[in-house]
């Protein structure tokens, strides 16, 4: 007997910056900047990096998978069961940075989880261009 593959979802936030892409990238890679958008961090931008993530709710566990500087980053998110896939996407354009985060893993059964990333992304971006303006 074989298991069906399991369908997973995607949770995708795409927003254009007035930043280039290196403020933008240090923005997503320097502890102190990722705490005053995100959550508090050990996170190193070095392919094979264990960090954390931690809040108020609890911990984030993390595993640094895909460094290109100032084009991709990617990382393990792994809280509460879910263990899915966060990546940035930093594209140049005329004004500043396409970014596009995608958090790739949400199965079926995971409907709260994937609810609150809905709901949650959207916040840090908006938290994250809040730190992008004040950042030199």
């Amino acid at each position: 007997m074989t298991n069906a593959p399991t369908e997973t979802l995607s949770v995708t936030v795409e927003r254009e910056v007035a930043h280039p892409p290196e403020k933008v990238w240090r923005a997503l890679t320097q502890p102190h900047l990722i705490e005053a958008w995100l959550m508090k961090t050990d996170f190193q931008p070095v392919v094979g990096d264990r960090f954390q993530f931690r809040a108020d709710w609890g911990n984030v566990d993390g595993q640094v998978l895909v460094v290109e500087p100032n084009k991709t980053l990617s990382y393990r998110w792994d809280a509460y069961g879910l263990a899915s896939i966060v990546t940035w996407t930093l594209t140049s354009t005329s004004t500043g940075t396409l970014l596009r985060m995608e958090q790739s893993g949400f199965r079926p059964d995971q409907q709260q989880a994937y609810n609150g990333a809905e709901a949650g992304w959207p916040r840090f971006f908006a938290a994250l261009e809040q730190v992008l303006g004040r950042a030199k």
